[in-house]
């Protein structure tokens, strides 16, 4: 339940057209919900902006649907991360309502709770390379579902620099940009250098051995140059939405 669901509720009660039990029936699992394998926070987006997410990576397709299914009694919106093929073709057999990317590996239902007019700016999402969409992807669905205009930049990286700057109307235009780059995560700080905006940088679990795994690509964003320049941690691209969303929703 969002702030204004719960500003008409209690209006309907104070005028008289809902009683205080039934007030109390849609409050029942204010503020979470204790079920077998999870405790679920339905009121998150009233405190935070941001609602609840399923973290499917390590939970089953049975507790994915338990826990999407008891969110929808409450209309809230939801997001699963981290879902495979396999267990999202089980899940929709479910709940043919929701719908898959295989790109992100996300599940989404989004009801009307957050609308895109009601957001100040667009959400620029670059990667570098092609092997780097997957996080870009990740952080393009969940912005998009948390409703911010998104648009994407894909394989841009300063192997071929002239790319990204062929694009600075849109660079430019963004309120908030989301870089996600492997190998040595050069890209975030070219961009720092180029807009006034915000630039959230996400390092991607991709190069040659000496990548670590993302860590050079990691150690190489927290030292940029470019002032302005945030970082999450390696392969987030959900947090690094997450942040651009709050940020999007500053008056």
């Amino acid at each position: 339940m969002d702030k204004s669901k719960l500003s008409h509720l209690l209006t309907q009660v104070q005028k008289g057209n809902c009683s205080v039990d039934e007030a109390l029936a849609h409050l029942q699992h204010f503020p979470a919900e204790s079920m077998t394998n999870a405790c679920i926070d339905h009121q998150r987006s009233l405190r935070t902006g941001i609602p609840e997410v399923i973290y499917g990576a390590s939970k089953t397709a049975e507790q994915v649907i338990d826990i999407a299914s008891a969110m929808l009694k409450h209309n809230n919106p939801v997001l699963a991360t981290r879902i495979n093929q396999e267990k999202a073709e089980h899940i929709l057999r479910v709940l043919p309502e929701f719908r898959y990317s295989n790109d992100a590996q996300m599940l989404h239902f989004r009801p009307t709770m957050f609308e895109p007019s009601k957001r100040r700016g667009t959400v620029l999402v670059i990667c570098a390379g092609t092997s780097d969409v997957p996080v870009a992807e990740e952080a393009s669905l969940t912005a998009h579902c948390l409703g911010n205009p998104v648009n994407r930049l894909y394989d841009v990286g300063v192997a071929g620099l002239h790319r990204l700057f062929n694009r600075q109307d849109e660079l430019r235009s963004a309120t908030v940009i989301i870089v996600a780059a492997g190998m040595e995560g050069a890209l975030p700080s070219v961009v720092g250098g180029m807009v006034s905006c915000p630039v959230i940088a996400v390092p991607t679990s991709v190069g040659y051995g000496a990548s670590f795994g993302g860590i050079a690509a990691l150690l190489g964003m927290l030292n940029s140059c470019a002032p302005g320049v945030a970082v999450v941690n390696i392969d987030n691209g959900f947090g690094a939405a997450c942040m651009a969303d709050a940020i999007n929703r500053l008056e």
